[in-house]
């Protein structure tokens, strides 16, 4: 059956999509069309923090976009030495947290050694920062996008964790979202099932979805990458059909395919 999967592709160098594969697996046909567009800012302060880790406790990651600006950061020669020949191990003398696999893959590339990749959301990642930290630490860095939900910094600060937060990315809507969902409407038609992989994706495409699908909308099972995700589907009138136990490729195609069933 087609699936539709709102997210963007993987990098090309990374190999093929896994949610694609996945999907093939249990003998579906999955499609990607990308949601949101991301533009970074702030580089040149990210950069001075990055390379005066004294000043922090630790990392923390919850976007593969915000170690994308990291990379960024490193892409001269001379800054990527300094790096590898001593930054990244002062930063791995500390903590570094991270939520999911896909973020948890591109911290371990920069060379640091990341805590809680298996923790699938910003609540849990919280109280493991919380079970773990001492409250007389330096601030914990956590570079982040434009639309981050507060529930770590807030649970952070409750519990007397410092946190230092700083924007490094800001989320748009992708530009030729509306076209690429009508071209594959009229050339596939309504498919079986629609995966959202965040709030934003559901705030920014819902509506075209709905249009799009018409009376076929009721026979289409929707999907989201977690409980986050989920809560914006139902929020917007959306029936979940099923949501992934982690937010991973594994698990989504296994829960999409037991609702096609």
């Amino acid at each position: 059956m087609q699936v539709l999967l709102l997210k963007e592709p993987r990098d090309e160098e990374s190999g093929p999509d896994p949610y694609i594969q996945e999907l093939a697996s249990h003998g579906h046909k999955a499609t990607l069309i990308p949601v949101l567009s991301f533009k970074f800012v702030s580089l040149n302060t990210l950069s001075d923090k990055l390379f005066q880790p004294e000043k922090h406790g630790g990392l923390i990651f919850t976007s593969p976009r915000a170690v994308e600006a990291v990379k960024m950061c490193l892409e001269a020669e001379e800054r990527r030495e300094e790096w590898n020949s001593s930054v990244k191990e002062k930063w791995n003398s500390k903590s570094i947290y991270v939520v999911g696999r896909a973020t948890a893959a591109l911290v371990r590339n920069l060379g640091l050694n990341p805590l809680g990749e298996d923790t699938g959301t910003a609540d849990v990642l919280s109280r493991l920062i919380i079970e773990r930290e001492d409250r007389n630490i330096p601030p914990l860095f956590f570079p982040c996008g434009s639309i981050k939900r507060e529930v770590l910094p807030t649970a952070l600060r409750e519990n007397g964790v410092s946190l230092e937060t700083l924007t490094v990315y800001q989320t748009a809507e992708h530009p030729d979202l509306e076209k690429n969902l009508k071209n594959y409407f009229t050339e596939q038609g309504a498919p079986a099932s629609i995966a959202f992989f965040s709030p934003s994706g559901v705030k920014f495409s819902l509506e075209v979805v709905r249009r799009l699908s018409g009376e076929q909308l009721p026979q289409i099972k929707f999907a989201a990458i977690g409980p986050t995700t989920q809560d914006a589907m139902i929020a917007e009138g959306l029936c979940v059909s099923c949501t992934a136990e982690q937010p991973t490729a594994e698990h989504l195609a296994a829960a999409i395919a037991t609702s096609l069933h």
